[in-house]
């Protein structure tokens, strides 16, 4: 079926089944769904008599073996080719901060077709059998953002402000361009969320808190990046499997916290939550991954009653449900090694990036032993094989694989600019916008010239962390648009992220926000206060008023904030989201032409309500009580320009204490800490799962060619007299991955200890370790003075992951190790 006879029946079937809460008759437990409350839709051209065919030929020929291979995905950091002689899985993926093999995780695009070309041939080896091709997934959520050199699009969050479905066919199209040029066969999104507590870490992942710009989208960007899967073709000239995400209701979970408990009603869910997934599976979305939240306390990942009675059953969908990163071990009775209880609900294949060889043995018993009944494993496999078809898989041919010139196009970047100019926001202009581009402007602020800032989490890395400007070769950062622009109208433009300046400029743009984050490490807990404690943003704009000079604030963040203080303190403020690659999209519509006369006007409205307090975590359009600082469709232009009277400062939120205990917490450390490895030529810190978390640990790689340190230190030393005295202990989790060959001492300040482990100590085995901070007091340490809480260092080759480093006081299991000689 062609793409407008798709989109034709996506939109009928939207206006026939788009139920309000008030028509849904709630029966049952409030975590089991009633399929007759939910829309219908149907996945169109997945199912076709030629396809089916050849499917029914294959199921005849797979042996059990194969069967229970096509349910299992493993990591290409946990699986080796050569192990594909021997497992016939179905699938791999490369995780957030998984690199290429025997090449850097920030990597160029040869180094990822390799790799694909690599797993394929390891499969191809394995002897006899039926031979499936396999299926390469990727997480490409705001274009190919693991590639270096790819085109990088504004957040979802952006581009649910710029209201334009069309727009982003164009991105889902030009997303699975770079995607399959890169050896990738399936792009792990969109993400369909409706995010409903702004403290949630992905809510920039979502479009809008209203699910109306999702309905819009969601179809579109399944086009884009799927094109319309017809009747016998195959999608592969280009174009990649898409994975509606997550379902269901991953951005409705109490408090935001991510992977936690959605507790709405049945109506709820399918008023906010599942409208998104109607135009995808009309749009024909091959493939839908399930959510690492429950619902009503029951992990979506085991809800049978969704995943297939809704899911599979009223809303018609013929794809297959793949799970989320070893999303399955946390359902009741699971492990991430074994869970025939996802199978049996609906789940068709297990996202098991390090557990996969354990759940295949486990899995396939359980076939055996008819705890999985064999007419589910049976159809889970058709809906594998079905899939494959359809994209051509079982072709030899890859004709955009490799393909030199698609990534980071000049046609794509001038997508992703278009995008980031009609996603920026103004929420206010003072008469300072557009600025001259005759004029002497001043650019400042952390993310002026900060590539891997104004981009966000999802950006070569899982947490987007770790990024240089030199890791973004066909990027361009906010201040050189800026400075491209200006000097282009015979202006000046100079950078000075301090403010700092000899000659008064005409004006200054000051470029600030938050640092990059993803899942998890993102979520806020008490305040959306931005900069809570030390708002050293808000002293440079501040700064730079006094000295008179005009200030236009360029905000990048992931959600709406509590920015008041910094509103005040600028004569215009601008929301940009996470704009990606393309920085002059901002200067297209900030810096006008030489009389100051606008080149490109504002487009953006907001698609998430902006709090007025801080502690407005839930604030959503419609709600009872909704009482924004700016409305949900709210943004200033040049021609309906308005005014911002002065804004209250206070936050609404106590305080927030300066943070003296929590050093390494969630994968994340919270502020004022930070990593630091000395030097950096001896030591290596890396990103590492810890407590089934993704990323929540470091490893710490020691060279042993000189004395090598790795610290976390504060912004400036700390009194920890109190916790000295009060026997508080610093307490982590460790470990040893390979022993050290030279002493270990954990120092804080001068005391140090010695903190080898002993000969027989077992490697690969995670254990904790609480030391009382009188312990160091005795050492040496002097507790009123302490710029480094943590300091671990050896002479020694050595390398150990730690987890939640943090002062505790529990006093339970403390104790001193001896001193450092």
């Amino acid at each position: 079926m062609g793409s407008m006879n798709t989109r034709t029946l996506c939109v009928a079937l939207l206006a026939s089944t788009v139920l309000s809460g008030a028509a849904l008759a709630q029966t049952g437990p409030q975590n089991t769904a009633n399929p007759a409350n939910w829309p219908a839709a149907k996945s169109q051209g997945l199912v076709d008599p030629a396809t089916e065919a050849f499917v029914d030929s294959l199921l005849t020929k797979l042996t059990l073996e194969e069967k229970v291979g096509q349910l299992i995905q493993a990591d290409i950091g946990q699986i080796k080719p050569e192990e594909l002689k021997t497992y016939p899985l179905g699938s791999i993926l490369g995780g957030g901060s998984s690199p290429p093999l025997g090449a850097p995780d920030r990597s160029p695009q040869k180094p990822w077709v390799d790799t694909a070309k690599a797993f394929r041939e390891g499969a191809a080896q394995r002897q006899g059998g039926t031979h499936i091709p396999l299926m390469f997934g990727i997480d490409a959520v705001h274009g190919n953002n693991n590639v270096v050199g790819a085109t990088l699009f504004p957040h979802n969050i952006a581009l649910g402000a710029a209201h334009d479905p069309e727009l982003i066919r164009r991105i889902g199209k030009a997303t699975a361009f770079e995607t399959s040029a890169a050896g990738f066969d399936w792009a792990f999104g969109p993400t369909l969320a409706v995010p409903r507590d702004d403290r949630w870490g992905r809510a920039y992942e979502g479009y809008s808190e209203d699910p109306l710009i999702v309905r819009q989208y969601a179809g579109e960007m399944i086009l884009g990046l799927q094109g319309a899967v017809s009747q016998g073709g195959v999608i592969q000239q280009g174009h990649v499997a898409a994975s509606a995400k997550h379902f269901l209701g991953d951005g409705g979970t109490e408090n935001g916290v991510d992977q936690g408990n959605t507790k709405v009603s049945e109506a709820d869910l399918v008023r906010l939550h599942a409208q998104g997934y109607v135009p995808a599976i009309n749009a024909g979305t091959l493939t839908i991954m399930a959510s690492f939240n429950s619902w009503n306390g029951v992990k979506m990942h085991g809800n049978k009653s969704l995943l297939t009675d809704v899911l599979k059953g009223k809303m018609g969908f013929d794809g297959f449900v793949v799970g989320d990163w070893n999303g399955h071990g946390q359902v009741t009775g699971c492990k991430p090694t074994d869970c025939p209880q996802s199978i049996n609900a609906g789940l068709d294949m297990f996202m098991a990036p390090d557990s996969w060889k354990a759940l295949y043995a486990n899995t396939l018993a359980e076939v055996k032993s008819g705890v999985i009944p064999m007419a589910r494993l049976d159809d889970a496999v058709r809906r594998i094989l079905r899939v494959k078809a359809k994209m051509g898989l079982f072709q030899a041919a890859r004709p955009y694989e490799g393909r030199e010139g698609v990534i980071g196009s000049a046609e794509h970047k001038a997508v992703a600019r278009e995008a980031v100019r009609k996603s920026l926001v103004l929420l206010k202009n003072n008469g300072v916008l557009p600025v001259k581009s005759s004029a002497n402007v001043l650019v400042a602020g952390s993310g002026a010239d900060d590539i891997g800032k104004q981009s966000g989490g999802w950006t070569l890395s899982w947490q987007g962390t770790g990024n240089t400007n030199a890791d973004f070769p066909n990027a361009e950062s906010i201040y050189a648009g800026v400075k491209t622009a200006v000097e282009a109208g015979g202006g000046k433009a100079t950078l000075a992220v301090d403010g700092v300046f000899t000659q008064k400029p005409d004006v200054a743009i000051v470029v600030f926000g938050e640092n990059p984050y993803a899942e998890g490490v993102g979520d806020l807990k008490t305040t959306l206060e931005y900069q809570p404690g030390a708002k050293t943003d808000l002293a440079l704009l501040k700064s730079l008023k006094a000295k008179g000079v005009p200030v236009v604030a360029v905000f990048l963040t992931g959600r709406p904030l509590w920015v008041n203080p910094e509103i005040n303190a600028s004569d215009a403020f601008v929301s940009a989201w996470l704009p990606g690659s393309e920085g002059g999209g901002v200067a297209d519509v900030i810096i006008g032409d030489k009389a100051g006369k606008p080149r490109t006007d504002f487009h953006g409205k907001l698609s998430f309500s902006w709090p007025k307090t801080a502690a407005q975590f839930s604030l959503n359009k419609g709600d009872k009580g909704y009482d924004p600082l700016f409305a949900y469709g709210y943004g200033l232009s040049y021609a309906r320009p308005g005014k911002v009277a002065k804004l209250s400062e206070v936050s609404g939120v106590k305080p927030v204490a300066d943070n003296a205990v929590n050093y390494f917490v969630g994968g994340k450390t919270p502020p004022p800490f930070e990593f630091k490895a000395s030097p950096s030529s001896s030591v290596q810190i890396a990103p590492i799962d810890a407590g089934n978390v993704q990323e929540a640990g470091r490893q710490i790689t020691y060279a042993g060619d000189k004395l090598g340190r790795a610290t976390i230190v504060g912004e400036k030393p700390l009194d920890l007299s109190f916790q000295t005295n009060a026997d508080m202990a610093l307490a982590f989790e460790y470990r040893i991955d390979a022993l050290p060959t030279k002493p270990v001492i954990l120092a804080i300040g001068a005391g140090k200890l010695d903190a080898t482990p002993p000969p027989g100590t077992p490697t690969g085995q995670w254990a904790s370790v609480k030391i009382p901070l009188k312990c160091f007091q005795a050492a040496g340490t002097d507790v009123t003075k302490v710029v480094a809480p943590f300091d671990l260092g050896t002479a020694g080759t050595f390398q150990v992951s730690i987890a939640n480093v943090k002062l505790t006081a529990d006093p339970a299991g403390a104790v001193c190790p001896p001193k450092a000689q």
